[in-house]
């Protein structure tokens, strides 16, 4: 997933002491998961410890609620987890449940396929709900879903768009031309002004959020909820749907396979996710907090 030269070598801290953080948020593809998807042994351990030690975890994810089982067995004490760039927060310990939703309205994602339709010809489209993913004919079938419907994306829009229809989370944006960040910068310009745009992916793939909703506005609520301020929460991403996250953390950390939107943005940087890079730092602070509690 990485776009930028990977680092082996000791973490770069953030200037001045490490703190002593009252939450952890991570992302997880690129940056906990390694790239087989796998949490390491040595991960899963330092996760544990964190917890054991007061710090809350909390997995900041573009992935849907769906496909959160490989980190299901790995949260600890809330058991929530915040899922599809920041539209939904779920509960992993009651099967995926839906805590809170930040909805992307039908009618601004309209608004936005029309607007990418006419500025990037050949954009091809698919609609993340809460009850899963529809998608366009041509819309390249990155994960089979057999419950999927596959219609234009108007009409998978319009379908059944009453009070009791399934919440849009996100909308999915492919082009099988432009250069992915050739198309976000696109994207942005002509519809930023109606929703979030972000991107995941190495490839051309925009994923469109209700405009205001990221990793980092949902994060910033359920901190609120817990008295944290920004200032004990540390962060890791390793692209650019995570630079906001790590803007707004008190301390943040890039992969050393990050994108380089995402070194910018962050205070420091550690190793690879392929290098337990998370890993790493949480063993650090641990290890800190312990010295300065003798």
């Amino acid at each position: 997933m990485g776009e930028d030269g990977c680092v082996t070598s000791a973490p770069q801290r953030p200037d001045g002491p490490t703190p002593t953080p009252r939450l952890i948020a991570t992302d997880l593809d690129g940056t906990l998961l390694r790239d087989d998807k796998s949490v390491s042994l040595r991960t899963v351990a330092a996760l544990a410890a964190a917890e054991e030690a007061g710090i809350e975890v909390f997995f900041v994810t573009g992935r849907p609620a769906r496909w959160m089982d490989v980190v299901s067995d790995h949260v600890h004490g809330h058991g929530l987890a915040i899922c599809a760039n920041g539209a939904a927060v779920v509960d992993l310990h009651a099967g995926r449940k839906f805590v809170q939703v930040r909805a992307l309205p039908r009618a601004t994602a309209m608004t936005v396929v029309e607007t990418l339709r006419t500025a990037a010809p050949g954009t091809s489209f698919a609609v993340e709900m809460t009850t899963g993913i529809n998608y366009e004919p041509l819309y390249p079938p990155f994960f089979q879903d057999p419950g999927a419907q596959v219609a234009t994306a108007e009409k998978l829009l319009q379908e059944d768009a009453d009070d009791t229809s399934a919440p849009v989370l996100k909308l999915l944006a492919h082009h099988s031309e432009l250069a992915p960040d050739e198309f976000l910068t696109l994207a942005r310009s002509v519809a930023g002004t109606y929703a979030s745009i972000t991107r995941s992916s190495p490839t051309a793939l925009l994923e469109i959020s209700a405009l205001g909703v990221s990793k980092a506005s949902t994060l910033e609520l359920c901190c609120a909820e817990r008295g944290i301020s920004h200032a004990e929460v540390v962060a890791f991403g390793d692209m650019p749907n995570d630079v906001e996250m790590l803007s707004w953390a008190g301390t943040s950390y890039a992969m050393g396979n990050a994108h380089p939107a995402v070194i910018a943005a962050a205070s420091g940087r550690t190793v690879a996710n392929n290098e337990d890079g998370v890993a790493v730092v949480i063993e650090r602070i641990l290890a800190e907090r312990a010295a300065h509690q003798r």
